[in-house]
């Protein structure tokens, strides 16, 4: 599986899936989940309010996932995963690595072969970037092997410059 990092905007990277840092109850929020929300049209929002009264009446836990189609997005796939929020005292690092790990299950599951994820949990909910960077590359390093992991293509998809720094270190 080829890995790779880069600076930019998720909601116009060119991938089968992008995976949006969502909050529990998937209904929209701020910074990345809000730059998607925006960027996929009020579709998404729709299909979001859909899993909540069907199979998520409770919202998403923290560390799963759960996919919707990309609307407006150049991406055919929204895979929306919940990161440990440290200011709540959620610090597991398993609990991060099961954002990652996840969101490639479903990205699996769905059929995509290429997957651009955020930094999930820097910023607002606490965790340092390098701490985010060594659970995200090691995770998505463990979950599949080269050649016979269905998704073939991670980017991270950065937004700022030690984001980057982080992830080009953690990447080695």
């Amino acid at each position: 599986m080829e890995i790779t990092a880069e600076t930019g905007d998720l909601t116009r990277a060119e991938s089968d899936a992008i995976v949006d840092a969502a909050n529990s109850s998937l209904l929209g929020g701020g910074g990345v989940d809000g730059a998607i929300h925006a960027a996929a049209g009020p579709e998404l929002l729709e299909a979001c309010r859909e899993l909540r009264r069907t199979v998520l009446p409770d919202g998403l836990p923290v560390g799963d996932a759960v996919a919707t189609p990309g609307f407006d997005l150049p991406a055919r796939w929204v895979i929306h995963t919940v990161g440990p929020n440290r200011h709540a005292g959620e610090t597991d690092p398993a609990l991060l690595a099961s954002c990652f790990t996840r969101s490639l299950d479903v990205a699996a599951e769905v059929g995509a072969r290429s997957v651009a994820f955020p930094a999930v949990s820097a910023g607002v909910y606490g965790w340092a970037a390098d701490d985010v960077a060594r659970v995200a590359v090691e995770a998505v390093r463990a979950w599949g092997a080269p050649g016979d992991a269905p998704v073939r293509s991670v980017r991270f998809v950065l937004f700022h410059q030690s984001l980057l720094d982080a992830f080009e270190a953690a990447l080695g």
